[in-house]
């Protein structure tokens, strides 16, 4: 099958280290949603197919890597209003724009807004398929990241207040006299906390510790 000469509820049950990684393609024109979809399927990706914009967004976000492959021309929301969407409410789901026209000004600002490719129809198959192996990729990378994050914060909620106040004054760089100066405590209570948040936030030095902080002061989609 090839392309070239033609054209004119948030889900996260599936293990990502083994669920399929989803292609969703948005396009209006049933033949170019078939075509893609066996072309996905062929790849060993798990395709699904929308007519519109509103389709794609009623479906619920899937926690596992998957790009999206969209026309700019749509009935309703187009695909750059669409982009704007995915942007704020799906940040690990790269876009990759199919157009049949597409002009220079409607590419860069695609780009600019972070598309990660923008084809003008007829393309190659084997274009596409590199293009979405780089988007999986990179929401691949995205996940395990958001993941990492989460699992920061929750470990981090999970401290007394007592032992988040010691965790700010040790990553400030004081030493434990100093800590306990300024919480007005003793050193060996100091210590004790210490202990008890470097094993809870699963630190093995102080640097950690300056990481951790970090990752809790980046948002988390």
């Amino acid at each position: 099958m090839s392309l070239a000469g033609t054209f004119g509820h948030e889900v996260g049950s599936f293990p990502m280290a083994t669920a399929k990684p989803i292609v969703f393609v948005v396009d209006d024109d049933v033949w170019v949603r078939e075509s893609l979809e066996s072309l996905i399927h062929d790849e060993g990706w798990h395709p699904e197919t929308f007519a519109s914009a509103q389709e794609f967004l009623d479906r619920p976000r899937a926690l596992i890597p998957s790009c999206l492959v969209l026309d700019i021309s749509l009935p309703g929301l187009n695909g750059l209003e669409l982009q704007k969407h995915v942007a704020v409410e799906r940040t690990d789901m790269p876009i990759i724009f199919i157009t049949g026209h597409g002009d220079i000004p409607m590419s860069v600002g695609a780009m600019k807004a972070g598309a990660v490719e923008f084809l003008t129809k007829p393309f190659n198959d084997e274009v596409l398929l590199t293009a979405i192996r780089q988007a999986l990729e990179r929401s691949r990378l995205a996940l395990a990241q958001e993941a990492e994050m989460r699992e920061v914060r929750d470990r981090y909620a999970a401290l007394t207040p007592r032992e988040q106040d010691v965790m700010a004054l040790v990553v400030s760089g004081l030493l434990n006299k100093q800590v306990a100066g300024e919480l007005g405590i003793a050193e060996s209570t100091v210590k004790a906390h210490r202990g008890q948040v470097m094993q809870k936030m699963k630190a093995n030095s102080v640097a950690d510790l300056v990481k951790m902080t970090a990752r809790l002061n980046q948002r988390v989609p």
